[in-house]
């Protein structure tokens, strides 16, 4: 609290008090449970607004205290603080893997895709993964999810292609705005 009270000042500390008490809440819950309400924590209490109208920026990774801060951000926003909530209630990373996907839009005719990330969460390493979206509210199977052409995921441990088993050498730490995220974290009293 005292590190991200000193690094944004304001209600900054009321906001990490509110996320640390759903954190302790998540905790105690069934993995299934911390998913439903981790996701629908993270979805009601951020709003979707474009990196360039939060942050002045054409991309930027904010941390789940910045998102929570300013209630608004983007796909990847959404992402990581459910990944990073549902870390910190106790789910292993290895379950977690923040993903890069094309979403199509427009219909399930449309051939019109965008960039977009969401959190997938896989039960067992061979399991169908689960996605959890600020797009659709409810947590589906990969395979209902149809509008969802997976590119590559990552967390933690590891990147992988799509449709890979085994991640690639380097994990996360590939990823500049991955790392640059860890260190805002870090300095926030979080690791």
């Amino acid at each position: 609290m005292q590190a991200v009270q000193q690094r944004y000042g304001g209600n900054a500390a009321a906001i990490a008090k509110d996320w640390e008490g759903a954190l302790s809440v998540f905790q105690g819950e069934a993995e299934q449970k911390k998913l439903k309400d981790v996701n629908e924590y993270i979805n009601h209490k951020v709003h979707f607004e474009t990196d360039l109208k939060v942050w002045g920026q054409e991309d930027y990774w904010a941390t789940p205290i910045e998102a929570l801060m300013r209630g608004a951000g983007d796909c990847e926003d959404y992402a990581i603080a459910k990944y990073f909530s549902l870390k910190f209630s106790g789910v292993p990373v290895s379950k977690l893997r923040i993903t890069y996907v094309k979403a199509r839009i427009g219909g399930a005719d449309s051939n019109v895709t965008q960039a977009h990330m969401v959190l997938t969460y896989y039960a067992t390493p061979d399991a169908e993964p689960l996605v959890l979206d600020n797009l659709i509210g409810e947590i589906r199977s990969a395979s209902r999810r149809s509008d969802l052409v997976p590119i590559f995921s990552f967390n933690s441990e590891g990147v992988w292609a799509a449709g890979g088993s085994a991640p690639q050498s380097g994990g996360g730490s590939r990823l500049s705005k991955w790392t640059d995220l860890v260190e805002k974290m870090k300095s926030e009293g979080f690791e």
